[in-house]
């Protein structure tokens, strides 16, 4: 009768901790769900502020973009000096930009005329599923398709027009019996 109860008792342990241990998809998703919530993923890039000089075609049209970030609210421009050039279709425009409170959520590392902020984040995408192996009891490998969200500051990218509206990204999960799955970094 005790060797009975014994491996029984024994059994529903092994079975008990053998259950904590099970993932799913959707638990997996909800694990990366939360860990990119603490640690976002993101491209970044340079933005150049304070006084900027504008001289030519190619020029205006990055003009047009601080124009958009000041529309918006993130950055304030103003004119400091427009020179008009007789006959010719190039002018020279000199503004002074700052950035505002707005774009502090998008800032990273800011120094006396440049700034290095964010570009595209990645959130998971619900189209496309988890996709995870289960190495052993203890790990698992999961890849999931990140969308691309372009932030306001998108267009100051060396090539904004980027080939792929996603990025796929493989993680690993470690189980810990006191905290359950987590992502290993």
């Amino acid at each position: 009768m005790k060797k009975t109860i014994l491996i029984t008792l024994i059994t529903t342990t092994l079975f008990a901790c053998q259950n904590n241990a099970s993932i799913n998809t959707d638990e997996a998703g909800k694990v990366i769900t939360t860990y990119l919530k603490g640690n976002p993923e993101y491209k970044t890039t340079r933005f150049d502020f304070g006084e900027l000089k504008f001289n030519n075609e190619k020029e205006y049209t990055e003009l047009e973009n601080y124009r958009k970030l000041a529309n918006e609210g993130y950055i304030t421009l103003t004119l400091l000096s427009a020179k008009k050039k007789f006959l010719s279709k190039d002018s020279s425009y000199v503004y002074s930009a700052k950035l505002t409170q707005k774009a502090s959520d998008f800032v990273l590392k800011q120094e006396t005329d440049m700034a290095t902020v964010k570009a595209v984040t990645y959130e998971l995408t619900e189209e496309k599923p988890v996709d995870f192996s289960k190495v052993n009891d203890a790990t698992a490998k999961v890849t999931v398709s990140l969308k691309k969200v372009n932030t306001p500051f998108a267009a100051f990218q060396r090539k904004p027009e980027d080939n792929s509206e996603f990025l796929t990204k493989t993680y690993r999960l470690k189980y810990d019996k006191e905290t359950g799955w987590k992502v290993k970094k």
